[in-house]
Order: structure tokens, then C-alpha cells, then sequence
């Protein structure tokens, strides 16, 4: 093993406060507030205040995020690669974020020169969309190439990916429950996004400052390029799991996104009275609503991340078991909702919050699979290939993004729903399609995760894998002390 970062001898197995704090708030902290109010968000701003229809909207996200995903191997195969000064995963975290400042202010702009041209406001919408996928792409793949970079210790890696999850499920709290009011205190969407992503940058250059590139193995020559990518594809282990990342982006994303159609048009127009409220009191009480059942979500999402993560860890010791755990509750509780989730508002709210509870932690336990792929590969093939196979895990999200995005705005559109009709001009079967990709669809994803993880392909391996780091550790510490 060399360290092409640095030349100071490591120590094994410990990694600095400084470090784990910047690594969990750099992709999980302003990036994350960023990502969870477009999540949420972005197709409602996008469709009323751009004046882009679902159908149209659908169109795009499919384009971009399928552009999305297939740039994900590219951007693994550089990292992997490229030898940059600043180290092949650290130099990343100098620029992209500073980008990501930049498309936040062009993204969720209205200029003056697309008014009056939908084929103008879609094209506008798809660039600049276009180009927040590419600088996700840009700074996490070496974000999660870093971890196993840093440390060999299972333990570890757990804990870091654990605190990670809990940044990330407070900025989802926030950005998910808080964004109408923060849109209000700081004057504009484009302006409390711009905050967020000033925040990003703090954090990735922390993360860049208090990371150290341990474990990089050197590369052999004519070793580049994308036949790195037969080292992981040849092996029908990994296929399995490149779906689990897939569906458990698509799970994740159906929670949230769903959630805010599910609040404003189904469970607000239940809760308003027409025959005794006005105009404001209607539009205090579809606020109201939308607030308090993201309020419930999102802290079902922070109570999984920050209490339930790391209970399950600690007691089932694996990720992958930890996930049979967390689908099986998870298919219980939307099963139930599907089909009493509309009798009362608290109740819903209630049982709302259990289900992500033990549902949202699927997004974090994921990149445990990562750690545990990567240490497969180096197994099997003696070769370090952190970046690409963040990169596939990342091209397998991006696939769950693209059919979060668009298969759900597609659903509600063949089912007929329109913005522009309110929460109360909806057809019956509009109100049939929300209620689906609300509980339905996620309850047939966790579903395929959960037999997937039953027959977790990976799991056999882990002995062979323990005696390779063990073997890894004892070579580095020979080299340090020389």
C-alpha cells in the first residue's frame, strides 16, 4: 500500500474528531439541505412559479437524471485514476462545492428571457438541473471513496457512516419541514439555497484540510480508463447489491417527495372546511397541514438516522442485516397506511412518522454495502477501486432517482393530476394515484430489498475479508514504522 497524499506515516484506526464531523457534513450538511428541499420542493416550485406542467417536468427530470447516472462511472474512473496533486479523492473537495454555490443561484432563478416560451423555461430548467446532478456527482463519489481510504476498521467506517446519517436526517428535518418558513425569512428560494451551499463549502474544505489518503494502492500501468469497470461488473455478487441501491434510492425518495402531494391533496382537503373558512383561513390550514405531516416525517427520518441507525448496527452488527430488520417494519406499517392512512389526520401522522422511522435508514445502511464491496473487489481481484465503485453505487442511485423523479410525476400524470387545479379540483382518480406512490409503491420496494437482503450474496465473504485487512493493517504498520 502507498499514500499518495501525503508522506507522514498514519496511525491505523484512528480517525480525527475534526475528520468525522467534516466528513458527515459535507455531502450530509448544506449539500443535503440543498438536495432535500429540491427532493421535496422543486417539482411544486418548478410547475407553479416557472409555469412548467408534470408531464413536462417528468421529461426532464428523466433526461437529466438519466445523464446523471450514466456520468457516475465516469466521474469513478477519474477519481481512480487521475493523480492529482491534493490526492486522487481530496482535490475534489476544493472546486465542486464552489460550483454547486454557483448553479444554486442559475437553478432556482426565474429570468426574464425565458417568459413567454415554454420551450425556453424547459430547456433552462433541464441545464441547469442538468448540471446539479453533475456536481453531486462531482463531489460525492469522493466523499464516500475517502472512508475506506482513511481506515480499515469495520467499527469505524460505522461509526463515521452513522454520524453522516444523522447530519443528514437534521438537514432533512429542516430543509423538509422548514422550507416555506426559511423561504419567507430569507426572501427567496434562490437565496436560502445559496445559503445552504455556502455551508457546503466550509465543509468539504474542512474535509479536505483534515483528511489523509491512508490505504491507496499504487496503480499498474495500462490500469485505467473504463475497463476498470470489468474488475466489478464480472463478478455476479455485486449485481444484487447495485439494485439494492437502486430501490433503496427509489424508497427514499418516494418517502419524501410523495409526502408533500400526499399532505397538500389528500390529507389538507379533508381538513377544510368550506362552508366556515375564507380564502385565508383555507390557505393557513393547507400550509398548516403540509408543515405538520413533513414535520412528522422528517423527524421520523432523524429519529431512524440519529437513535434507531445505530441501535441496529450495534445489534445486528451488519448492514445488510440491519435492513432485513428495518423492511420487514417498514412494509407493515405502509401496507396499513395504504388503506387506512385516510381515515384521520393524527393517526396518519402517527403511523406516518413509525414508518419512516424504521424505513429511512435504508439510504445510510446502503453505503455499509459500499464499504462492504469494496473490500469484496479488493479481495478478489487485489485491486483499490474506492472511486468506481462509489461511482456504480452512485449510477445505481442516480437509476432510483430517475425513476423516483419521473416515474412518480408519470403515474400522477396518467392517473390526470394537475397543479394548476388546486388541492381541491383533483379527480378521484388523481387522489387514487397520490395515495399510491405515497405508500403502495415504496411498500413493492422495500419488499424486492428485503428479499434481496434475505439472500445477500456478500455475506459469505466476510470471513476471507477479515483476514485480508488484518493482513493489509499488519503491511502498513511495517511500512510506517520503516
Amino acid at each position: 500500500m502507498s499514500n499518495e497524499a501525503t508522506k507522514t506515516p498514519a496511525k491505523q484506526g484512528k480517525l480525527s474528531k475534526p475528520f468525522i464531523w467534516f466528513h458527515a457534513t459535507s455531502v450530509n450538511g448544506g449539500a443535503m439541505a440543498i438536495a432535500a428541499t429540491i427532493a421535496s420542493y422543486f417539482s411544486l416550485y418548478v410547475q407553479e412559479t416557472i409555469g412548467i406542467t408534470a408531464a413536462q417536468l417528468s421529461v426532464i427530470l428523466l433526461i437529466c437524471t438519466l445523464w446523471d447516472a450514466i456520468n457516475d462511472p465516469i466521474m469513478g474512473v477519474i477519481c481512480d485514476t487521475v493523480k492529482p496533486r491534493w490526492g486522487r479523492y481530496r482535490t475534489w473537495f476544493t472546486f465542486t462545492p464552489i460550483f454547486l454555490l454557483v448553479d444554486m443561484f442559475l437553478l432556482f432563478s426565474n429570468p426574464g428571457f425565458i417568459q413567454g416560451s415554454p420551450m425556453k423555461k424547459c430547456i433552462y430548467v433541464c441545464i441547469t438541473y442538468m448540471f446539479y446532478g453533475m456536481i453531486v456527482t462531482a463531489y460525492t463519489m469522493p466523499q464516500m471513496a475517502i472512508l475506506p481510504a482513511m481506515t480499515l476498521d469495520d467499527e469505524e467506517r460505522n461509526d463515521v457512516v452513522a454520524k453522516g446519517a444523522g447530519v443528514c436526517a437534521l438537514m432533512f428535518t429542516i430543509a423538509s419541514t422548514f422550507s416555506t418558513q426559511l423561504v419567507e425569512i430569507f426572501g427567496s428560494y434562490r437565496n436560502l439555497m445559496c445559503f445552504y451551499a455556502v455551508f457546503a463549502i466550509i465543509s468539504f474544505w474542512g474535509l479536505y484540510k483534515t483528511s489523509e489518503e491512508r490505504y491507496v494502492m499504487p496503480k499498474e500501468k495500462g490500469e485505467g480508463g473504463l475497463k476498470q469497470l470489468v474488475y466489478v461488473f464480472r463478478h455476479k455478487e455485486i449485481w444484487p447489491v447495485m439494485v439494492v441501491w437502486c430501490l433503496a434510492a427509489v424508497s427514499y425518495g418516494f418517502m419524501f417527495t410523495s409526502s408533500v402531494y400526499y399532505a397538500q391533496y389528500i390529507l389538507a382537503g379533508q381538513r377544510v372546511d368550506f362552508a366556515t373558512m375564507d380564502e385565508a383561513a383555507i390557505g393557513a390550514t393547507i400550509g398548516g397541514t403540509i408543515s405538520t405531516y413533513m414535520g412528522f416525517i422528517s423527524m421520523g427520518a432523524l429519529i431512524s438516522m440519529v437513535v434507531l441507525m445505530p441501535i441496529f448496527l450495534k445489534k445486528f452488527k451488519t448492514g445488510y442485516k440491519a435492513m432485513i430488520i428495518s423492511q420487514i417494519l417498514t412494509i407493515i406499517c405502509y401496507v396499513i397506511l395504504y388503506f387506512t392512512g385516510r381515515m384521520n389526520f393524527m393517526y396518519c401522522c402517527i403511523l406516518s412518522f413509525v414508518a419512516t422511522a424504521v424505513g429511512s435508514m435504508v439510504n445510510a445502511l446502503v453505503n455499509v454495502l459500499v464499504n462492504d464491496t469494496i473490500d469484496f473487489i479488493m479481495l478478489k481481484e487485489g485491486k483499490q477501486l474506492n472511486g468506481i465503485i462509489s461511482s456504480v453505487k452512485g449510477f445505481a442511485q442516480k437509476c432510483g432517482n430517475t425513476i423516483t423523479n419521473s416515474g412518480m410525476l408519470a403515474i400522477l400524470a396518467i392517473c390526470g393530476f394537475d397543479a394548476q387545479l388546486g388541492p381541491f379540483g383533483q379527480s378521484q382518480t388523481a387522489v387514487t394515484g397520490t395515495n399510491m406512490v405515497r405508500f403502495l409503491v415504496p411498500a413493492l420496494v422495500s419488499a424486492a430489498i428485503l428479499v434481496i437482503m434475505i439472500f445477500y450474496p456478500l455475506k459469505k465473504y466476510f470471513p476471507e475479508i477479515a483476514e485480508m485487512k488484518k493482513k493489509i493493517a499488519a503491511e502498513h504498520e511495517a511500512n510506517g514504522a520503516e
